[in-house]
């Protein structure tokens, strides 16, 4: 269904939660222009029908217009994912004439000093309503992506009430996943239990006062959860991640799985990787699953939860996701994150290149 196109790893912000791998891609290895044209004309012909342009921050790539305008032109459906701090008029009108259809800008609190903590980037909540506000008077769609954790939830209705000002029309409340940046500093982000009933019970009530003026969409510590979530709508069905290098994955974090080789688009194309790569087959459908899973009514709606998950927690990528409450470890797993809820508030390691 959609390609994430994370063109670079370069971001101004530090978040110490990102997604991106620990590992970053320096500039001189990312994929070229013409490299990423090919592949939006590759994405197209597969049949892809949207493409998010990501990072890192993308607007660190002075040649973002000309990628967009490119995905356009092939019929795709295209989405810029920004932290917003570099996004100011010049620039949102040169994406708006290249055919942007949709902004999702992210924020890290309410309160300008946390998150300036948070990012380890000066005075950057302004420039994301000031950004925000230029998306809603363009006419563009417009998302806001309030990453919540313990040292920003009890701001949660303010994050609500910043997103119907900036006029979203949806709002993303993402708890932090553990993997990665977020795995680093998990006794520094983990919400207590009590924090997340609280913004459980807050989301459903403002879902009603809404009535669908802003869409919430509300996704919980998986740390927490009863079953686990179909991982990118289950590995390698119905996204493509690529990386900065032109490394083709299942998921964002998949590289963290030590004993998969990932095929890169300098070598291959995209339909071949999708249809034949082992890595994308590894876990594909059902039959990899453990005996349990297979006969599981749900295996067709989690297709077994999150691989890289399984793998943080248990050492093996094709274990049981310990967020099922049908595994062995699904009590361990509740106890660990009240342990880490209860942890010290120092961020350990912010995302920056050689942080190990």
């Amino acid at each position: 269904m959609a390609l994430l196109a994370e063109i670079t790893h370069r971001c101004p912000l530090q978040c110490p939660y990102c997604s991106n791998p620990v590992e970053l891609a320096r500039t001189a290895a990312e994929m070229g222009t013409g490299e990423w044209l090919r592949l939006i004309d590759e994405a197209a012909s597969l049949g892809i029908l949207q493409i998010h342009f990501s990072g890192g921050e993308p607007m660190a790539r002075s040649d973002l217009p000309r990628l967009v305008r490119h995905a356009r032109a092939a019929g795709l459906y295209t989405n810029l994912i920004t932290s917003g701090v570099l996004l100011d008029r010049e620039r949102l009108e040169a994406l708006t004439e290249a055919g942007i259809d949709h902004v999702q800008i992210s924020i890290q609190d309410t309160d300008p000093a946390n998150a300036d903590k948070i990012s380890a980037y000066p005075n950057g909540l302004v420039k994301k309503r000031a950004a925000a506000l230029l998306v809603h008077e363009a006419g563009l769609a417009l998302t806001i992506n309030a990453v919540v954790h313990r040292q920003n939830l009890d701001r949660l209705h303010e994050m609500i009430a910043f997103a119907e000002a900036v006029g979203a029309e949806r709002i993303e409340v993402a708890h932090v996943q553990y993997y990665g940046w977020a795995l680093k500093n998990r006794d520094y982000l983990m919400p207590t239990i009590d924090q997340l009933e609280a913004a459980t019970a807050l989301v459903e009530a403002e879902r009603r006062r809404l009535g669908g003026r802003l869409v919430i969409d509300y996704v919980i510590p998986d740390y927490y959860a009863r079953r686990p979530k179909a991982c990118m709508g289950g590995w390698g069905r119905r996204f493509i991640n690529v990386s900065p290098t032109g490394n083709v994955l299942p998921c964002h974090a998949a590289e963290t799985i030590p004993n998969l080789t990932f095929a890169n688009l300098r070598e291959r194309s995209l339909a071949e990787i999708w249809e034949n790569d082992p890595a994308f087959a590894a876990f594909r459908g059902t039959d990899w699953m453990p005996a349990a899973c297979r006969a599981c009514d749900r295996r067709e709606i989690d297709w077994g939860g999150c691989r890289c998950q399984a793998l943080a927690l248990t050492g093996d990528a094709a274990a049981m996701d310990p967020a099922c409450d049908r595994s062995d470890l699904h009590g361990s797993l509740f106890a660990l994150a009240q342990k880490a809820a209860g942890g010290e508030p120092v961020i350990r390691a912010y995302r920056r290149i050689g942080v190990k």
